[in-house]
């Protein structure tokens, strides 16, 4: 059985599932079921002056069958009060003295305010601290969550605010509502940050009752935009980890966060670059116990690539994740249809024939329908074998190339130097 212990800037946890600040830790009560189920940590909901949240708060998008493909929410940051939090999180401590945890915070962008909550919430024992710079709705009007986050002098300006006065290891963490995450993620290095976080949630509206014309979700027949989550938004949080963890200039860990809803999903972003990761809305729609069937999973996976530990599986794609500049223009892969396997949906057909490059053909073979590739006109984009319902039926293989490879940057450096 490999180890799946990690230490991520400090903070030891006994696997790399977290739990992600939000409605699943704003209680001990929760955080302490969810420890009891085996996640090996928790970032508590975000504390910070009081609010107040409104009602309805959250809301769902299906796709094709599945519930909760993706899932938007408009809570704020936690609105019970402070002292309760921290009376809670000292009893969760003490009693869980193994497991992570780690205290997100959210105030005005004053030092003053950051050095007195740091104070209160370290004194009660936490792991470390996470700096929420993300949060897109609500908390951003006010000038905090991603208000902030979208600048990086105050990322940086705030997270070095908070390293003068903290004693644990500091977690920044990012909103994907930017141009260009790496920017942010620097600025909070530059500051101080001992490791990062990301995504936060996507800003989003969920959609429109289209018996009403109200906004999903609405209060009172208002909406507002809210923060995306949920397997949809996956591919973009691990692009964001990837760009950050093959980026030198932020030498730091990462958690990863977005759309992870299986030890599959945990192990991508591990080999991406992240320490650990941190799950939500897979706990909400599934209950603390799914964390049973990641620890396994992962379990099995690192035992069958004979890897002794979680933490030899960080970042190790990172080096293959490149510009597209500097990708082999000569490479080819093209299309295999077995036609002992395919079904005759004809869906790989139309789809080339319609959106891509015409390059299956259709014909008769003693009164059985075939479908053939012509190698010579695919460009191997893989659309067939996405749309394909059955697995087998099409093979995406490599084809020996008659030249030596060249990337588009190698291409350009190769006329510039002719051209002189």
């Amino acid at each position: 059985m490999a180890d799946l212990r990690i230490d991520l800037a400090g903070i030891k946890s006994p696997n790399p599932f977290w739990l992600a600040s939000a409605p699943p830790t704003n209680s001990g009560y929760q955080v302490q079921r969810a420890f009891e189920a085996g996640w090996g940590g928790a970032v508590w909901k975000t504390l910070g002056d009081p609010i107040l949240n409104v009602s309805s708060r959250f809301a769902a998008v299906s796709f094709n069958g599945q519930r909760v493909a993706g899932f938007n929410n408009i809570e704020l940051i936690t609105d019970r009060p402070l002292e309760v939090n921290l009376q809670e999180i000292y009893e969760t401590k003490k009693k869980f003295p193994h497991h992570a945890i780690i205290a997100s915070l959210m105030v005005e962008p004053k030092q003053e305010k950051w050095h007195e909550i740091v104070k209160r919430v370290e004194d009660v024992g936490v792991d470390g601290l996470e700096l929420n710079f993300g949060c897109p709705h609500g908390m951003a009007e006010r000038g905090m969550g991603s208000a902030s986050g979208q600048v990086p002098e105050l990322v940086e300006k705030q997270t070095y605010w908070v390293k003068e006065a903290a004693k644990t290891p500091v977690i920044v963490k990012l909103t994907p509502n930017i141009t260009d995450i790496t920017v942010t993620a620097e600025a909070a290095t530059r500051g101080g940050a001992d490791a990062i976080s990301m995504i936060n949630t996507i800003n989003s509206l969920a959609g429109v009752d289209l018996d009403t014309w109200n906004t999903v979700p609405h209060v009172a027949g208002k909406g507002a935009h809210g923060g995306y989550c949920g397997p949809a938004v996956k591919p973009i949080a691990l692009n964001m980890v990837a760009e950050c963890a093959r980026n030198p200039l932020i030498n730091v860990p990462i958690s990863g966060i977005g759309g992870i809803s299986n030890w599959q999903d945990a192990a991508e972003f591990i080999l991406m670059g992240a320490t650990g990761v941190q799950v939500c809305t897979a706990a909400m729609h599934h209950g603390f116990s799914i964390v049973e069937d990641m620890i396994d999973g992962l379990n099995n996976y690192l035992d069958d690539k004979g890897i002794a530990s979680v933490m030899d599986l960080v970042g190790r794609s990172v080096s293959r994740y490149s510009n597209w500049g500097d990708l082999d223009l000569n490479y080819k892969i093209v299309a295999e249809i077995n036609n002992d396997v395919c079904i005759n949906c004809n869906k790989c057909h139309i789809a080339c024939e319609d959106t891509s490059h015409q390059c299956i053909d259709l014909y008769s073979e003693d009164g059985r329908p075939i479908l053939k590739v012509r190698e010579e006109d695919c460009v191997g984009c893989n659309l067939c074998s996405i749309v394909c319902p059955v697995d087998g039926a099409i093979t995406m293989v490599e084809r020996k190339s008659t030249v030596p490879p060249m990337t588009w940057n190698e291409r350009q450096s190769l006329i510039s130097s002719l051209s002189k």
